[in-house]
């Protein structure tokens, strides 16, 4: 995040369901995902009660399951792309996958495997004690979620052990792309800058480079999960790789402003 802020770039983060199609489709569009211009990678953790999930990638998780798809099988896949990558990776995921395998053990295992950061997307702040403790243990960031509806109280509480960065999610409602920007966001994400120093992403219902382009306008990263996930079903195992790199490259155009 400094080197962006150094830089006047804007970071650019997918979000990719593992395992679907497969595991190295997963592998190869992270990398086609870098080339195109992807500061940062958000892996999904496939769960079978999605609850902060739309349809895209509750439909993604379920065929990613359905393939095989689990905690360790995506530890695997982190370790697989840090011998080819060095661009920051956090696990996404719910808390019951984490609490099965451990939080001590899985801030080992992923520091371990190259990840960077965890963000469990159902634990808030007063719940997260001892998987915030692990992670500092192993030098894993936390990121938490922040909404429109959050009030201050509840943004100096998560300000107070969130690292890494802040997900500010832009709608009161399931990821899943939408038509416009959510509108009056800048605004409550002004409001988030003021209680933190913490870089602010922005993410939920971004599907194109013209909304990509105008969450950039006022937030440090732009998150894109729900379009990216579709793009690379609707391609096919065939034709994902392609599709997700271009997909990635014409959102990164859009916040560079076209350059």
């Amino acid at each position: 995040m400094a080197a962006l802020k150094v830089r006047g770039r804007k970071g650019l983060v997918p979000y990719f369901s593992a395992g679907d199609p497969d595991m190295q489709v997963t592998h190869d569009a992270i990398l086609a995902a870098e080339d195109a211009g992807a500061d940062l990678v958000e892996i999904g953790v496939p769960f079978s009660d999605p609850i902060a999930d739309g349809p895209v990638i509750q439909a993604s998780y379920q065929r990613a399951l359905d393939g095989g798809a689990s905690l360790p099988r995506i530890l695997e896949l982190a370790a697989k792309l840090r011998k080819r990558t060095a661009i920051p990776i956090v696990l996404f995921g719910y808390y019951n996958p984490f609490f099965r395998y451990g939080d001590r053990a899985l801030a080992r295992d992923a520091k371990a495997a190259g990840i960077d950061g965890v963000l469990s997307v159902d634990t808030p702040p007063e719940e997260a004690t001892d998987l915030v403790t692990a992670s500092r243990e192993f030098c894993l960031d936390n990121i938490f979620l922040l909404a429109p509806t959050s009030n201050d109280e509840r943004i100096d509480s998560v300000a107070r052990v969130a690292s890494g960065f802040v997900y500010f999610v832009a709608v009161t409602g399931v990821t899943g792309a939408r038509a416009t920007a959510p509108k009056g966001i800048a605004a409550l994400v002004a409001r988030v800058r003021e209680r933190t120093r913490l870089p602010v992403g922005v993410g939920f219902g971004i599907s194109s480079g013209v909304q990509a382009a105008e969450v950039a306008a006022y937030a440090d990263l732009v998150v894109v999960g729900s379009a990216l996930v579709r793009t690379i079903h609707e391609a096919g195992r065939n034709g994902a790789v392609a599709a997700c790199g271009r997909f990635v490259g014409e959102l990164r155009r859009a916040i560079d402003g076209g350059r």
